[in-house]
């Protein structure tokens, strides 16, 4: 009685491992697919990739810009292509210090934007934000559904 007690509790500890080992690789897996989510919509917001913005998206995003104006995905998507938006092909996007963390089928991001613009002049504008997304895993994919931007510093120029 003794012997089954003790492997049914070996059994029953060894299945708490390898579940608790599954879901800590689904969570890693889930960060690094949002991460990698984030870089590719990074890199195409400086060309206006409207199947991009498209992907990254929900149709129920909530997107606090920088300046305060809360807008939806229509609004991005209706100026992608308008004149001095990123699409001019002389902004480029990146992000520094990101933190990921997962609850179930939602990731929250915050990470350090850096988008730097060529004027018409030939310098370089760079523009500091903090922005945070939260992400809702749905059929499978990743989308953002919130977002939020805030400016931390003053434009830097570089020659």
């Amino acid at each position: 009685m003794n012997l089954a007690r003790v492997l049914l509790t070996a059994a029953v500890v060894c299945l708490a491992v390898a579940v608790g080992g599954a879901r800590a690789q689904k969570t890693g897996s889930a960060k690094e697919e949002v991460t990698a989510l984030l870089r590719e919509f990074l890199d195409a917001a400086g060309r206006g990739d409207r199947a991009v913005f498209d992907k990254f998206f929900a149709e129920d995003v909530i997107y606090t810009r920088a300046t305060g104006v809360v807008t939806t995905k229509g609004d991005i998507m209706a100026a992608l292509g308008k004149q001095g938006t990123a699409t001019d092909g002389k902004s480029t996007y990146s992000a520094e210090d990101i933190t990921a963390h997962q609850y179930g089928d939602v990731v929250v991001v915050a990470f350090r934007l850096l988008g730097r613009t060529v004027g018409n002049d030939g310098k370089t504008e760079t523009n500091l934000y903090r922005n945070t997304g939260t992400f809702v895993r749905r059929h499978g994919s990743w989308q953002a559904v919130a977002w939020q931007a805030t400016k931390i510093s003053e434009p830097i120029k570089t020659q």
